[in-house]
């Protein structure tokens, strides 16, 4: 099954061959050699050049469990976060802060426009509680890219933390994480890192480390300081997915082979392949192009077609495409081209849609 949903994603034979590796204990000097590996990729190939500045702490869990871990990690006694919210995504993690009554009010834009820098400034300096602010990076409710840049140019100039969700976004979409002195980013490997679900990590700027050691405890498996402690000495505080681990080594040595430029290059032009031959079809993308990333497309619903009709019969082709969600949910679909693709997968999968369309036209 070709799977063009945003994660889990299509793997290489190279990486899924990796979960046959030999059982070992998470306690043993073989799984500390293994973690240690992995911390070392991760800051090679997202922070390029500043890896002395960075600690890579590795989860097991979603991409959700890494956001959460760096959000309730931030925050000291009487401080709170701003959230900027367009998307799905964006509100997760208002809620997130909601549960502990964290945050002030977020910023909101609609789903398909990117926060305002000059908004988040304001909002800044009107509210000096606010400690750190949070953003989605790919917001991958339309497959709109925010201004991470522009956004963290504002918080730092406002002595602000800036924890960036690129849960979506890193392995497919440019970040220069070092040099815009972003403090967190939470990252998954089963997106466009194209390994599987199950790890996911937070790449935390040393400096902020010491001043997050004093910080409230709100969560006993996903407060950052355990693991930070625990891996510096080679090991985790609790048991870790062992062997998606190791698939998650092999599918950072094919990110690092491959370069995280190329990919987010290969990515880019298979999403515009994808989009010229819908709009030759008369499928309209929901996003300009100036917003959209390189790995998802979201597109307007053709006419007299549901999406329940149009995911099950490219399924039975063997595709499977993404629903909209929330006010979405009945207007759009989305395609997601993140994950080890071919050109044979994508030809085939515009092969079908454009027969499924041509099947619906003469229903209709």
């Amino acid at each position: 099954m070709i799977l063009l949903n945003p994660g889990p994603v299509n793997v290489s034979e190279r990486v899924r061959q990796a979960l046959m590796r030999p059982d070992i204990c998470h306690r043993e000097s073989e799984f500390s050699d293994l973690l240690g590996r992995i911390q070392q990729k991760l800051l090679t190939a997202f922070v390029p050049g500043a890896e002395a500045d960075y600690i890579a702490v590795v989860l097991t869990g979603s991409g959700t469990a890494a956001v959460e871990s760096a959000v309730m990690s931030c925050l000291p006694t009487g401080k709170r976060m701003l959230v900027l919210n367009n998307g799905v995504y964006g509100e997760r993690l208002s809620n997130m802060i909601g549960l502990h009554r964290l945050g002030v009010s977020e910023l909101k834009s609609e789903w398909h426009i990117k926060p305002d820098p000059e908004r988040v400034r304001l909002a800044l300096r009107q509210h000096p509680e606010v400690h750190a602010v949070a953003m989605v990076h790919h917001e991958t409710t339309t497959g709109l890219i925010n201004p991470i840049k522009e956004i963290a140019e504002v918080v730092d100039s406002q002595n602000r933390v800036f924890v960036v969700d690129s849960v979506s976004g890193l392995g497919g979409e440019a970040i220069d994480i070092a040099g815009s002195h972003i403090y967190m980013v939470a990252g998954t490997a089963g997106k466009c890192i194209q390994g599987f679900p199950g790890v996911s990590f937070v790449l935390l700027r040393k400096g902020f480390l010491e001043r997050m050691r004093g910080y409230p405890k709100r969560s006993w498996y996903l407060h950052m300081t355990h693991y930070v402690d625990d891996q510096g000495k080679g090991t985790v505080p609790f048991t870790p997915a062992v062997q998606v681990y190791y698939a998650f080594e092999e599918a950072l040595d094919e990110l690092l082979e491959e370069g995280v430029a190329n990919r987010t290059q290969r990515y880019r032009r298979t999403a515009t392949r994808i989009r010229e031959r819908m709009g030759q079809l008369g499928v309209k993308a929901l996003l300009p192009p100036e917003s959209q990333s390189n790995t998802i497309t979201a597109f307007h619903l053709p006419s007299g077609v549901t999406y329940a009709s149009l995911h099950d019969q490219l399924k039975d082709r063997g595709y499977v495409i993404y629903a909209g969600q929330g006010q979405l949910e009945s207007k759009i679909f989305r395609i997601a081209n993140m994950g080890a693709l071919t050109e044979p997968h994508i030809q085939g999968f515009l092969t079908a849609f454009e027969q499924v369309l041509a099947g619906a036209a003469v229903h209709t």
